[in-house]
C-alpha cells in the first residue's frame, strides 16, 4: 500500500537525520523524567513529525521497532491523554495524533489524575489515624494534591494568557 507521505529528502528520511537526532534526544530526555522508554520516543517521534500524525506502520519505522512495542506505546500516550486515535480518511488504518499543545491536556487533567490518589491517601490516614507519623505523610501528601488541583484553574488562565501574546 503506498505511503500517505511524498518521499522526504535523505537527512529526514525515517530513521535518519536531524529529526531522528531531536526524536532520540527528546526520548531520552522524557524517560529520564519517568516517562516509559517506549511511549517516550513515540511520543517524540509524534511530536517531531511535521503534521503530528503518523500510522503505527510508520512508527515502527521511525524508530526501527516492533509493532508490538508501538501498539503497547500507543495505549500508554492514549490513557495519558497525550494522543488520540482517529481512522486515517478513506481507509482502515488508524493514525496516531498528538496535538499542537499536547502537555497541556495530559498535564492539566489533574482532577482525573490525582482524584483516585486524594481518596486513597485519605483512607490511609482514616486507616493508620491522623496522629500517626505514617497518617501525617498521608495527610500532608494528600494536601499537596488538592493544593496542585486547586492551583491548577489558574495556571491554565496564565498560560492562555501568554499563549495568546505569542
Amino acid at each position: 500500500m503506498p505511503s500517505r507521505r511524498a518521499p522526504a529528502a535523505p537527512a529526514s528520511q525515517p530513521g535518519t537525520g536531524a529529526s531522528h537526532a531531536v526524536v532520540e534526544r527528546l526520548g531520552a530526555a522524557l524517560a529520564t523524567a519517568g516517562f516509559p522508554p517506549m511511549p517516550a520516543r513515540v511520543f517524540a517521534a509524534l511530536l517531531v513529525d511535521e503534521d503530528g500524525r503518523m500510522t503505527s506502520a510508520e512508527i515502527t519505522a521511525e524508530l526501527s521497532v516492533s509493532p508490538a512495542a508501538v501498539s503497547g506505546a500507543v495505549r500508554y500516550l492514549s490513557h495519558v491523554g497525550l494522543l488520540r486515535r482517529e481512522r486515517e480518511r478513506g481507509g482502515r488504518r488508524d493514525v496516531f495524533v498528538v496535538l499542537d499543545d499536547a502537555f497541556h491536556g495530559a498535564l492539566t487533567n489533574t482532577d482525573q489524575v490525582y482524584a483516585g490518589m486524594i481518596r486513597a491517601l485519605a483512607d490511609g490516614v482514616e486507616h493508620l489515624g491522623a496522629g500517626s507519623q505514617a497518617g501525617r505523610r498521608l495527610q500532608l501528601s494528600r494536601e499537596f494534591l488538592e493544593f496542585v488541583t486547586d492551583e491548577m484553574g489558574g495556571i491554565l488562565e496564565r498560560w492562555e494568557a501568554r499563549k495568546a501574546t505569542r
